[in-house]
């Protein structure tokens, strides 16, 4: 079941202080004191209609940002020219979308919420910013978006990770995204080698843009009042991107954090992931280079057993035992030849990684099937899931 908030009071900045105002001109011109008895109740119908309060859903992650300080900081410092057209997320009645359009050309802002739409839709007629404002009533996560220069928007909590998966790996170019995030999110994304926090997603995000850290807010800047605390971050795509492809670089870096604080050394040892590197490195490569001691049926065993966890239904033959074997030395030569045994991901730069998957590559070792490979024309393929 969702939980409500209470009703949305003094939410809107401006002139209006509950939601109902902005329907006060139409309702007054509804009817008239001095109009008939059928006039009079076809208003007062109206107004009891209209007197519905909106209702904000905290399990939808809709939290109003409400203080014109912190807005007013956060379009500052996006860098907004008067040529530029804003992207816009989850802009809920419209606080931060109305300083947008007092400083960039046009604001496509994207709401699924219809209640949200409407209020949105009238703060700009009141405004006479409507020709500058595109509301478009979709799911940002299953849709294009339209062309823009930068992002500015408070994201809702529970959608932060698949949203920035979708900006920073998807093909629609832009100068910068500044993010309001969950505080603790926000750390993930700015952490550095050796932090505790230090993970997959802020390996994989750096790889293609630098994140700035630019204040923290408040939550009882906020209504509803969430739980935790917010950070608004600034990433900017990098202008020159490194020589990877970028699917192995997300498999390999899934491999590599899995188990963060472990040593490489112990994580490439393992059996079972001996044996996944074993198949996905036959896919890449031609037999001849990689099936080394192994017999004939071994790559079509390996297929049929692909989806078993039985470990010895794959290798029950001794060749296969002994291509395992040799292949695990291989990979445990190449973490050898540059140093990698002993380290440990949490306290690798992505240049180490970097280097480290070269090697990997260059010895005939793949951690992504190509053959399956998804292409980013469809932005929805790097989700979440793949790079955090």
């Amino acid at each position: 079941m969702l939980r409500v908030s209470k009703p949305v009071y003094r939410l809107i900045s401006g002139q209006y202080s509950t939601v109902r105002q902005l329907h006060a001109g139409s309702r007054r011109r509804g009817y008239s004191k001095n109009g008939n008895e059928d006039d009079d109740e076809k208003g007062r119908k109206t107004e009891k209609n209209q007197q519905t309060h909106l209702y904000l859903y905290k399990s939808k992650g809709q939290h109003l940002l409400s203080n014109p300080r912190i807005l007013d900081s956060i379009v500052r410092k996006s860098a907004i020219k008067p040529t530029d057209t804003v992207l816009e997320i989850g802009p809920g009645t419209g606080n931060l979308t109305m300083k947008l359009l007092e400083v960039a050309n046009k604001v496509v802002a994207i709401e699924i919420d219809g209640r949200m739409v409407e209020i949105l839709q009238k703060r700009a007629l009141h405004t006479g910013s409507e020709d500058r404002l595109n509301v478009i009533r979709k799911d940002a996560l299953k849709m294009e978006f339209p062309q823009f220069d930068l992002v500015v928007a408070n994201i809702p909590y529970n959608i932060s990770s698949p949203l920035v998966a979708k900006f920073v790996y998807g093909l629609r170019p832009f100068r910068s995204a500044t993010f309001l995030l969950q505080k603790e999110f926000a750390r993930r994304l700015l952490a550095k080698p050796g932090d505790s926090e230090f993970n997959r997603l802020a390996v994989n995000v750096k790889l293609v843009a630098d994140v700035e850290h630019v204040m923290d807010v408040s939550k009882r800047d906020f209504f509803p009042c969430p739980k935790v605390d917010s950070s608004v971050v600034i990433i900017r795509p990098k202008a020159q991107l490194p020589d990877v492809n970028l699917e192995e670089w997300l498999a390999f870096t899934r491999t590599c954090f899995g188990k963060k604080n472990k040593t490489l050394g112990a994580t490439f040892k393992q059996k079972k992931k001996v044996m996944e590197l074993l198949r996905l490195s036959e896919m890449a490569v031609s037999n001849a280079e990689l099936t080394v001691g192994l017999d004939t049926n071994h790559e079509e065993d390996d297929e049929e057993g692909e989806d078993t966890d039985d470990e010895e239904e794959c290798c029950s033959s001794s060749g296969s035992e002994m291509g395992v074997s040799i292949f695990r030395e291989k990979i445990i030569r190449v973490l050898k030849s540059g140093g990698f045994e002993d380290k440990r991901p949490s306290k690798l730069s992505n240049e180490e990684l970097l280097r480290l998957l070269a090697l990997f590559n260059q010895a005939g070792i793949f951690f992504h099937n190509r053959s399956n490979s998804r292409s980013r024309d469809n932005d929805k393929a790097f989700n979440a899931s793949y790079i955090s």
